[in-house]
């Protein structure tokens, strides 16, 4: 789907604010209130945009630190068994994610401490269906989740 300036401004708008009524992103744009409201139907529809809701920093909940963690599994369980019970019983799991090469599946997680992390880690080791894990610790975050210049880029092309 092509998005042009008018689609960026607005994602860019929700995306700092994503609380703001539909008539304050209008007012804000310049641009009639159906006119963010056909926009953001648009976006929904063509899957550019998953949901409007707050950004959440796992720091803010305690969450200091962040790891990466490979997990190679068994090839009679399946991904799908697997990763579900995984986001079941793990809900320091922030993102995962099939992958090609020496893993099956990499997984950011967070935790408090170091120690909760080794529990963390132990916790994924016993998931039916996953074989072995490796894991880093994050030492910096210096962006996460970040899109907005590739809408901008979309939006400029």
């Amino acid at each position: 789907m092509r998005i042009d300036e008018l689609d960026a401004a607005l994602i860019r708008l929700l995306t700092d604010s994503p609380q703001l009524p539909v008539l304050e992103c209008a007012r804000r744009l310049g641009v009639a209130r159906g006119t963010v409201i056909s926009r953001l139907a648009r976006l929904h529809e063509h899957g550019v945009i998953e949901g409007i809701v707050p950004r959440i920093d796992p720091r803010g909940l305690g969450y200091a630190l962040t790891a990466f963690c490979q997990v190679e599994i068994d090839q009679k369980v399946g991904h799908d068994k697997v990763a579900t019970a995984l986001a079941r019983a793990i809900p320091e799991i922030v993102d995962m994610h099939t992958v090609t090469g020496i893993a099956d599946m990499q997984l950011r997680v967070v935790a408090h401490d170091a120690d909760q992390l080794q529990s963390v880690l132990d916790r994924i080791a016993l998931v039916p269906g996953v074989a072995r894990t490796a894991s880093s610790i994050a030492l910096r975050t210096h962006f996460s989740s970040r899109v907005l210049p590739l809408v901008e880029h979309t939006a400029g092309a």
